[in-house]
């Protein structure tokens, strides 16, 4: 792996100093009922500073309602849960307007979207007609109903999980969904000691019913403006850039990552290096993010999983290095 020297400054151009102390709350208090998932819960706080949405993908049963939950109650503000079904109607998820007899017109009843944290268990279980209602909100903060624009609260994010397409009863997320997720994470497996440690506070102890919010949508705004302020150096920024469109190239991906992709790896190392404590991105916070970030958003077009041809990608690339 070759690499490229460059200078950069540690220093903020339009903030002075970070705190931090917030961000690395979040990753505390969840980790209070989410054991043995580290690395899981950091991916999870850094999509939510950076102000994107997370999608957390695995079997049913390994704990993935339990991280979301978790993320909602840390964060406070207006929480609402939907479960997906396959019946679940596109209005159940936006609002509709309804008929008033005393107004003598139609009013508009917002839905579960309309909160700071919105939880979608098992998203693959909606119909796609209902699983595109959510891209509207996803991209643009905004619900259009009957031709009139609803904006949700700015803090708004999206957390949802999904159950492997081979399970009974599930529908594909279509591309450009998965490319409106900042983050797709999995859980690892449990150690035997994390798996027992799990099992008995389960029965005795915290639950993510227990856990108090740390910071409010307020705080969390003022945290998204400090990401937006981290420093990221030219070269650094190519860096992120370069990775991206390299899967456009590479002839084992069918369909590559975009430009909103390249965003959001920038976004997201910007927020890595809050929650590590530095004023500056390193080619590092790229580099451990690329994966999360662009493996869900490309189509291989060979056996190879998705995760491990970026990871090829990654190595095959110069890291650019401080001179």
């Amino acid at each position: 792996m070759t690499q490229v020297k460059f200078k950069h400054s540690h220093r903020l151009p339009t903030q002075e100093g970070m705190d931090v102390v917030p961000a690395a709350r979040l990753v505390a208090n969840i980790e209070q009922v989410v054991r043995g998932q580290h690395a899981a819960v950091e991916l999870l706080a850094i999509a939510v500073l950076a102000g994107g949405h997370v999608l957390i993908e695995d079997a049913p049963g390994t704990g993935k309602t339990t991280l979301a939950q978790s993320v909602a109650r840390t964060v406070g503000g207006v929480f609402q849960r939907i479960q997906a079904t396959a019946d679940l109607m596109p209005s159940d998820i936006t609002g509709s307007s309804v008929w008033d007899p005393s107004r003598r017109e139609f009013s508009f009843i917002p839905g579960p979207v309309f909160a700071d944290v919105l939880l979608v268990d098992e998203l693959n279980r909606m119909p796609p007609r209902t699983q595109s209602a959510l891209l509207e909100v996803m991209a643009e903060r905004m619900v259009t109903v009957d031709g009139v624009r609803h904006p949700v609260p700015p803090t708004f994010f999206l957390v949802a999980t999904q159950n492997p397409l081979e399970q009974h009863g599930t529908y594909p997320l279509p591309e450009g969904q998965l490319d409106r997720f900042a983050v797709r994470l999995h859980l690892r497996p449990l150690t035997a000691v994390d798996e027992f440690t799990v099992v008995r506070e389960q029965l005795t102890g915290p639950t993510v019913d227990t856990l108090e919010a740390v910071i409010d949508p307020a705080g969390l705004n003022r945290l998204r403006d400090t990401v937006h302020a981290v420093f990221l150096a030219e070269p650094v920024l190519e860096y992120a850039v370069k990775l991206t469109r390299s899967t456009r190239a590479d002839q084992r991906i069918r369909a590559g990552a975009g430009s909103r992709a390249a965003i959001a790896l920038a976004r997201c190392a910007q927020a890595r290096a809050v929650l590590h404590g530095r004023e500056y991105v390193t080619p590092e916070d790229v580099a451990e993010l690329a994966v999360p970030v662009l493996a869900h958003r490309i189509v291989p077009a060979v056996a190879t999983p998705a995760e491990t041809l970026i990871g090829e990608l990654v190595k095959a690339h110069p890291v650019p290095v401080p001179a």
